[in-house]
């Protein structure tokens, strides 16, 4: 379940294809910055959307545009800076934290994700300063929230 993308690159990013993205850049890397023709996503944003490390590791070192919005005027910071937890994060953690806390640590280990996430992005240049169509969220606003929070935990 999830979104579907009029564009190859942008649903291989989604998914974590990352051969697919791969061979998609190979043969074309004018792909790296294409916008889906429905939401305005790129591959970046949609990698983002989903949290997956590797493939905005790659598209970054390939010099993919991490200031390009998409039709709702959101870069793909706004994306990366929200939780990462899925329905079945949310269950395994339920039904593992009494059980040596392993719960625990998928929660801790899903944060950590996260913060890299942010912190490829904010080394790769992201406006932070970006507001959505609405004006109602900032990545400003959300960055200073989550890198809070960061450094909160790692003072426990």
């Amino acid at each position: 379940m999830g979104i579907l993308y009029s564009e190859p690159i942008c649903q291989a990013a989604y998914q974590n294809d990352f051969g697919q993205v791969w061979q998609l850049v190979r043969e074309d890397s004018a792909c790296i910055n294409v916008r889906d023709g429905f939401n305005g996503d790129t591959p970046l944003i949609c990698a983002c959307r989903r949290g997956h490390l590797r493939i905005v590791s790659f598209l970054l070192k390939r010099n993919a545009d991490v200031n390009l919005k998409n039709r709702k005027g959101r870069n793909c910071l706004h994306y990366a800076v929200k939780k990462r937890f899925t329905f079945f994060d949310y269950l395994l953690i339920i039904l593992l934290m009494p059980v040596l806390l392993i719960g625990y640590f998928l929660m801790v280990s899903k944060t950590k994700q996260n913060e890299a996430l942010v912190r490829m992005l904010l080394d790769a240049g992201v406006d932070v300063n970006a507001t959505d169509c609405a004006e109602l969220r900032s990545t400003n606003a959300a960055a200073v929230k989550f890198l809070s929070s960061v450094a909160y935990s790692e003072r426990v």
